[in-house]
């Protein structure tokens, strides 16, 4: 099954290390976020991906195709007289993907960035997610969900922690109870979408995928949720960036479901 993941916003939000590079890129524990979700992704044995370009997408193709190896690897150059000097690359990743690099352009919106993808995913069932966006999802009972409910559009519903620490005030305005950063009640958008090839009639070259094609699709009963409660989280800004850096480093990244 095709794999497509949304890699062409500017990442405005994070403008400090986008500037240079594409979000995806953005290095969590010494590897792009990118590296991540497809290693969770061939964890459960789905190694067919279709990464979406825009903006700084010649980094993404500069990264796997040959810009980073030699930085991540030890390797031993050959040189000889009259002859093109060889690298071998010493325990190289295990990783057997096949990568399609889409370009989809530089303003296009997520909707329309997976409709021009169209040409390039077969098969009547597809996955797409975010590229800044982990978690510790089972990606096969999301498949299984999909299949058994049979509609052309699953959507993982995640309840992310609250930003700010809440306050519990009796009448007289006195604090009764703090909760630092408390689970949300409300289900949000946690990407890992699951569609059928149906989803393509939804879409337009100016769609936002967020707005009318899943309103329209929710509106024609063709939308189901997979509820996440795992551990979920999307890197918007610098602070979401270190702080996943952090939990790789000290070896609680959740997310890390595949063995080394």
């Amino acid at each position: 099954m095709k794999v497509a993941i949304l890699c062409g916003g500017k990442g405005t939000r994070l403008q400090e290390k986008t500037e240079s590079i594409p979000k995806p890129l953005i290095e969590i524990g010494g590897r792009p976020i990118l590296w991540h979700i497809m290693k969770i992704y061939s964890h459960y044995g789905f190694n067919d991906f279709v990464l979406l370009l825009g903006y700084k997408g010649e980094k993404i193709k500069e990264y796997f195709v040959d810009g980073d190896l030699w930085r991540r690897h030890n390797f031993t150059l050959a040189t000889a007289p009259g002859c093109e000097p060889r690298i071998d690359y010493l325990h190289q990743d295990s990783e057997e993907w096949r990568i399609t690099f889409v370009d989809t352009g530089q303003e296009t919106n997520t909707g329309g960035r997976i409709k021009r993808a169209e040409p390039y995913i077969d098969g009547d069932t597809f996955m797409v997610t975010y590229g800044d966006g982990v978690a510790d999802i089972d990606l096969l009972e999301l498949e299984r969900s999909h299949r058994q409910h049979g509609r052309i559009a699953t959507i993982t519903a995640v309840t992310p922690l609250s930003q700010f620490g809440l306050l519990r005030l009796d009448e007289s305005g006195a604090v009764r109870e703090f909760m630092e950063k408390p689970r949300m009640r409300d289900w949000v958008n946690g990407g890992f979408f699951v569609f059928q090839r149906d989803v393509f009639s939804f879409l337009q070259e100016d769609s936002i995928l967020e707005r009318e094609p899943l309103q329209h699709l929710a509106e024609a009963g063709e939308i189901v949720s997979y509820k996440h409660t795992g551990f979920w989280a999307c890197m918007d800004t610098y602070k979401d960036a270190v702080t996943l850096d952090c939990l790789w480093n000290s070896k609680q990244a959740r997310w890390k479901l595949w063995k080394d």
